[in-house]
C-alpha cells in the first residue's frame, strides 16, 4: 500500500468513495463525467500549501482509501498549528480490512511531523459507527461542534 498525495486522476475515485453512504448519496453527484465542481475544487486544494489530499493506493494501482488533511495556522496556543481531518473514506470492499486504522496511523504521524499541537475531526452523530471508531483511535469528543449552512 501506498499513503500519497492525491492527482487529478485520482478525483473520479476519490468522489466515489465520498458519495458512497447514506449521507454521500444525499450531497455529492457521482456521475460520469464528474461535474467540474469537483476538478476545480481539487485545482483549490493542490494549490493551498496547508491543505492535503491523500490517498491510499493498492498494490495494483487502485485507490481504496481518502482523506483531506487541513493545517490552520492561528494565534492561539502561542501561535499553534490545528491539523484537521475530513472526509475520511474507505472503498467499501475494504472496509473491515485495518486499513482505516493505518490510514489513521498514517494521519496522526503526518500531524506531528508538520508540528501540529492537536489534530481534530468532526462526524456527523447520524455516523454512530464512525464516532466509534475514532474514539477506538485515540479522539476524544472534548468539544460541541456546530455548523450554519448557507444553502
Amino acid at each position: 500500500m501506498i499513503f500519497r498525495k492525491a492527482i487529478k486522476n485520482d478525483v473520479q475515485a476519490i468522489v466515489e468513495m465520498i458519495a458512497d453512504d447514506k449521507l454521500g448519496k444525499t450531497r455529492e453527484s457521482f456521475q460520469i463525467p464528474l461535474p467540474n465542481s469537483y476538478y476545480r475544487a481539487f485545482e483549490n486544494i493542490d494549490a493551498d500549501n496547508n491543505q492535503e489530499l491523500i490517498v491510499v493506493e493498492s498494490e495494483k494501482g487502485e485507490i481504496i482509501g481518502t482523506l483531506q488533511l487541513s493545517f490552520i495556522q492561528y494565534l492561539t496556543y502561542q501561535g499553534g498549528i490545528r491539523a484537521q481531518i475530513e472526509a475520511v473514506r474507505i472503498r467499501k470492499d475494504q472496509r473491515g480490512t485495518g486499513l482505516g486504522a493505518q490510514l489513521f496511523e498514517w494521519a496522526i504521524e503526518r500531524a506531528k511531523k508538520r508540528k501540529a499541537h492537536v489534530l481534530q475531526l468532526t462526524t456527523d452523530k447520524k455516523r454512530p459507527e464512525a464516532l466509534n471508531f475514532y474514539k477506538k483511535h485515540g479522539f476524544i469528543d472534548s468539544h460541541e461542534g456546530m455548523k450554519l449552512h448557507f444553502n
